[in-house]
């Protein structure tokens, strides 16, 4: 008996045009990105187009489109994205069908980074309008980020030292070898022989001693910083850094940081979110090369005020952001603080909630524990542990960011700002697909995204 089966016909003509809107289902997130980017200002992406030049680029907003949605999906690499639009539907949706190669695709990237940073406000303040954002409780955290850079890479002050001395010997002696063979040809060819081209040998070990003394004077300078602020911890006024300071030659502005728990260590930058407690939307995000955290809760607080125009009830921080300083500065500022002095460990058991009012003369740091034993105190402070470090678990380990692309301070802090960017849309999109937010028809979004 021969069996019936649906018609298959790998080499069928289509008859009539397809329609892209027709390749996927209609509350696909790609087609919620599309909508969404529509809406965005792409003003300052679209003014670098004002000369016409060679061969029409594509388009901005389609690009912009392509690598938010990369992002949302976890799809960083240009090579990768590049496949993807060859080979992944949603991607050929957003691209209509255009196939920009990798290199276009990085370059637009390098090209329009801190615009695409930019981005990172205007979604927020949509979240905001969305209803998304409460500023009822905002939490402060960091996560360490592999820099584009190797710790192999890096050496300390005090070997720094040593190994210029040792290359500046080198050199010397390298030097009275090539001035004593240029006498030696000189007398067997005569004087008009071209000698100046320095040895292979010669020009490597200048080079790595050029850098070797650039390095040092960098750490130097940033001694002689700290030393101006305060902070260091060796004494004011020597001006001298540590000999274990480091500095990395492929990245100098990360560097070597503990992670997971700080039984190893990688060459790495300082990545800080503050996320409302409302739908998680990151409402600010930075990035510091210091490993620690202690400046930086009052920055974050400040950037959250500036990114959604207004500052949040109450603030949640583990005890690496504690400082009595910062705690006054944002209590003062009418926010309710929540910053113990002291590691709390995940399973420690309060003591008993103390009892009548708070008595005259403690210590902000000692106010601050009293705070905290109460019921009140250690209910709120809990937040701080279901916003950011689920946030972290999602952006690192649901979509595999755990090392940047790009080296240097300002570049890496505009490319957290767009994963952040695309963490945001993520909880938009589910927002919307859930029913918290009711439309995403163009004259809602444009709605929501009016600035």
């Amino acid at each position: 008996m021969s069996k019936t089966f649906r018609p298959y016909e790998p080499d069928q003509i289509f008859l009539m045009p397809a329609s892209l809107r027709d390749w996927l289902p209609k509350e696909h997130l790609a087609y919620f990105i599309s909508d969404l980017v529509d809406q965005l200002d792409l003003r300052e992406i679209m003014s670098r187009y004002d000369e016409e030049r060679g061969y029409p680029p594509y388009h901005p907003a389609m690009m912009v489109k392509v690598l938010l949605y990369a992002y949302c999906t976890g799809v960083p690499s240009s090579r990768k994205i590049a496949k993807r639009l060859e080979e992944d539907i949603g991607f050929r949706v957003l691209a209509a069908n255009n196939t920009p190669d990798f290199r276009t695709i990085s370059d637009f990237r390098k090209y329009h980074l801190q615009s695409l940073a930019g981005l990172f406000v205007q979604v927020v303040k949509v979240c905001q309008k969305a209803g998304l954002v409460k500023l009822g409780h905002v939490a402060i955290d960091g996560t360490k980020m592999k820099a584009n850079a190797s710790k192999h890479k890096a050496m300390s002050y005090k070997r720094m030292r040593e190994e210029e001395a040792r290359l500046e010997a080198e050199v010397r002696k390298l030097l009275q070898e090539a001035q004593s063979v240029d006498e030696a040809e000189d007398r067997t060819y005569g004087r008009n022989k071209r000698g100046d081209e320095l040895p292979q040998e010669l020009a490597f070990r200048e080079s790595r001693l050029r850098k070797i003394r650039e390095a040092r004077a960098a750490l130097e300078a940033e001694a002689r910083a700290e030393d101006e602020e305060g902070d260091d911890k060796r004494g004011k006024g020597t001006g001298a850094p540590d000999d274990k300071a480091q500095r990395n030659f492929t990245d100098p502005e990360s560097k070597i940081m503990p992670v997971s728990g700080g039984k190893h260590f990688e060459q790495c930058y300082n990545a800080q979110a503050a996320v409302d407690s409302a739908q998680q939307i990151i409402t600010a995000a930075d990035v510091t090369e210091q490993p620690s955290d202690k400046k930086q809760a009052a920055p974050m607080a400040r950037q959250v005020k500036e990114n959604v125009g207004g500052l949040p009830r109450e603030i949640s921080a583990d005890a690496g952001y504690f400082s009595s300083n910062v705690v006054e500065e944002l209590t003062a500022a009418g926010i309710d603080v929540y910053i113990p002095p002291d590691k709390m460990r995940h399973a420690y058991k309060m003591p008993t909630a103390p009892r009548g009012r708070t008595p005259k003369g403690l210590s902000t740091a000692d106010r601050m524990r009293r705070k905290l034993k109460t019921k009140l105190g250690r209910k709120r402070y809990g937040l701080r542990k279901e916003l950011p470090e689920p946030v972290f678990g999602q952006i690192k380990q649901a979509r595999g960011f755990r090392q940047f692309l790009f080296r240097g301070k300002e570049k890496v802090r505009a490319e957290w700002r767009f994963i952040c960017t695309g963490h945001n849309v993520l909880k938009l999109f589910k927002a919307w697909s859930t029913g918290l937010v009711e439309s995403r028809a163009a004259g809602h979004w444009r709605h929501l995204s009016a600035a």
